[in-house]
Formats: C-alpha cells, structure tokens, sequence
C-alpha cells in the first residue's frame, strides 16, 4: 500500500480534478439542454446530494487508509460563531473579488459594465437556482478540488503548491470567468491549508455564491445599484453596498477572533491544572 501511495500521490491534483470534472458535469446533466423547470432543478440537487455522499465516503473511508497524512485534515462541523464569521466576511471577498478582476481584465481589454437590471420572474428563478449554488455545489467543489486534491501531501508547501495548481485547473473549469474562479480557488485552498478543515473553505464558497444571489435582491428592491460584466463575471457595487461588507467582515472577524481567544484561554487554563 505504501508504494502505491507513493506512486499515486504526485497524480492526485490530476486525478481530483478530473474526478470533479466528470462528477460536476453528472450533476449538470438534467438541466444540459437549457431545461430549468423545477422537475429538472430538483433531479440536479438529488444527483448532487449523491455525488457529496459517494465523495465524502471517499473522504472519510479511503483516502486516509491509502494516504494517512490526510488525517491531518478535520472533518468536523465549526461551532456556530466560527460558521457565523465565515459568512459575514464572505460579502467583503465578492467586492474585493469584482475589484480585482476589473483591474486585471481592464489592463488587457475594455471591460464592458452594465447595471443589473432583473425582473421579479427573473429574481425567482435565481432564487431557485441558488439552493444548488449555495448548499451543494460548494460542498462538492471543495472536496473534490481541494480536499481530495491538497490532503494527501504532508508538508505545508507542498500543500500550497497543489492549491495553486488546483486553482488553476477550477480557473479552466469556469471558462468564462477565469480569472476571478481562479482567485476564489487560490483563497479557499489557503483557507483549508491554514485552517486544516474543508468546512471552512465550504462556508466561505457557500458565503460568496450566498452574496452574489443577494446582489440581485439589493437592486430588485431599489436598494442601491450594481454594476456588472458578463464576460468575465464582474460584480461592481455601489459604495453603499462596499461599505457594509466592510462592516459585516468586521463583525465576522471579531467573532473568529473571539473565539480564537477562548480557545487559547481554554488551552492555558488546562496547562496549569
């Protein structure tokens, strides 16, 4: 077993990323001829919900027997403050994300910017479309694309090292928007390295997707105006809607750092006794 680990380890970036190809393109399958009725919607979550169970049954039952450094990896659900924080913080890393990319893009095209502009039928259906985007395909990219990718390497570099080509290869599989897919990847993956628990990196991808749906509320309901690009995908809001992501991230940090702070206090009350 240890020699074939050895052999296959170098492979596992190639092999995760081809495992969540052909996983995310089964998933995708009901809705492949433009078909978004509810009927087809409900079939994708369904497939969905089995690809995350036959993903985390390799997770949690194979890989470790065959890599034993993934052990190094939780798989235990944060505590409600730490799941709280991670949400807050998520609307703050869209705005800096839009900002980013139009930088970038800006330097090597015009990019195009036009306000969002949605109907309330419109509104429903990414409603809809966002119970997929927001519960469920985040759990699957994640563990295929940085759980079963980054974790069987042991030493920190190596880690980074698969996170950077990982979010390459996540860059490609969001053709259109390259660019900020492969800066999104690039946070997540540092995210599970530093935190050793893909749940963190789950929750600030559900967090992202969460706020890019809300984003078409915000301007529904008169609330402010946002800009955006459809290729690439650009979200440029308003100042209104930048200034209270830079609040929200506040909140979030505070309670990740109130929590880091009684972990440590817990850790030197059981030193002493």
């Amino acid at each position: 077993m240890k020699k074939f680990a050895t052999i296959l380890k170098p492979l596992m970036p190639v092999l995760a990323a081809a495992y969540g190809l052909g996983i995310i393109y089964l998933t995708a399958l009901p809705m492949a001829d433009g078909d978004e009725s509810l009927g087809s919607q409900v079939l994708c979550w369904i497939i969905t919900l089995g690809a995350i169970a036959l993903t985390l049954f390799i997770v949690k039952r194979v890989e470790p027997k065959v890599f034993p450094e993934a052990r190094q990896f939780s798989m235990k659900w944060p505590i409600f403050p730490v799941v709280a924080g991670l949400l807050l913080m998520a609307p703050l890393w869209l705005v800096v994300q839009g900002y980013l990319v139009y930088g970038f893009t800006s330097l090597i095209n015009t990019v195009r910017l036009e306000p969002i502009a949605f109907t309330p039928d419109e509104i429903r259906e990414d409603l809809l479309a966002s119970v997929h985007a927001v519960l469920l395909a985040p759990v699957l990219e994640e563990l295929c694309y940085r759980q079963l990718a980054i974790s069987p390497f042991r030493r920190r570099g190596a880690q980074i090292a698969v996170c950077m080509v990982m979010a390459v290869l996540f860059g490609i599989l969001h053709v259109r928007n390259f660019f900020g897919s492969f800066l999104a990847a690039t946070l997540f993956g540092l995210v599970f390295v530093w935190s050793r628990n893909i749940w963190y990196a789950v929750l600030l991808h559900a967090g992202s997707n969460l706020t890019a749906t809300l984003v078409g509320v915000y301007c529904v309901f008169g609330l402010g105006e946002v800009q955006m690009s459809k290729i690439p995908v650009i979200f440029m809001p308003d100042a209104k809607f930048a200034v209270a992501s830079v609040v929200l991230a506040i909140a979030g940090l505070f309670l990740l750092k109130r929590k880091q702070s009684q972990k440590l206090g817990t850790l030197n009350t059981e030193s002493l006794t």
